[in-house]
Formats: structure tokens, C-alpha cells, sequence
């Protein structure tokens, strides 16, 4: 072989040694970046997550107060609140069946009919009507 051939390929396979070289570093650059890249946005999802977390703390605690202080008010609401009672063969039997028959407690107290706002005492109430 010739000189100039030997000279070649000494310069080729010193280039190949370059480029080898030059892609490893480049290979060992992109992984540190990436790593870097995956510290930071561990990081910035615990502070941002930990920020939300305690922004969503502070807003909802006014409503929660709110609430907690709503359902004691609805505990201790006035059971005079309206509610309706059937007639029974237990009680007021000579209203079941009747068209007059009211049957809602207001305060506590029973409104049967506006003929009889007590109720009849007896089994046959004179002004029963047919439902």
C-alpha cells in the first residue's frame, strides 16, 4: 500500500473516532438533559399541586363553614314546618275516606278538617264526603 492510501485511512479512521466521540458526548448531554428536565417537572408538579391544594383549602373553608353552620340551623329548625298526617282507624278513623279530610300539622298542631279542626269524637262524622 502507498503512503498517501495509509495516510487515507489513518485520517478516516480519525474521523470515524471524532464522530464516535462527538455523537457519545452528544448522547451523554441529551440524557443529563433529560434527566434535568425530569427533576424539574417533579418539582414543579409538587409545588404546583401542593399550591392548588391549598388554594382549594382556602376557598372552600369559608363554604364549609357556611355549611357546617347551615345544617345546625336546619337541626334546630322550628318543627312547626308543615307536614301532612294521614287518617287512621287508630286515629281519626271517621275521617278516612273523607274529602274533607285535611290532615297537616302546623306547629305541632293537627288542623283535620276546617268543620272539625279537632277531629270528630265519634265513628260517623255528620259532614263526611266520599273522596
Amino acid at each position: 500500500m502507498e503512503q498517501w492510501q495509509k495516510d487515507l485511512m489513518g485520517i478516516v479512521e480519525t474521523v470515524a473516532e471524532e464522530v464516535e466521540r462527538f455523537f457519545q458526548g452528544m448522547n451523554d448531554m441529551v440524557d443529563s438533559f433529560f434527566d434535568l428536565t425530569e427533576e424539574l417537572t417533579e418539582e414543579v408538579q409538587n409545588n404546583i399541586a401542593a399550591e392548588v391544594e391549598q388554594y382549594l383549602q382556602e376557598i372552600s373553608a369559608p363554604f364549609l363553614e357556611m355549611y357546617w353552620e347551615l345544617e345546625d340551623i336546619v337541626t334546630d329548625a322550628d318543627p312547626g314546618f308543615p307536614y301532612s298526617v294521614e287518617a287512621t282507624p287508630e286515629q281519626n278513623s271517621a275521617c278516612v275516606g273523607c274529602t274533607n279530610y285535611h290532615g297537616q300539622v302546623y306547629g305541632g298542631n293537627l288542623l283535620v278538617c276546617a268543620m272539625h279542626p279537632h277531629g270528630w269524637d265519634y265513628q260517623n262524622c255528620p259532614d263526611w264526603e266520599q273522596e
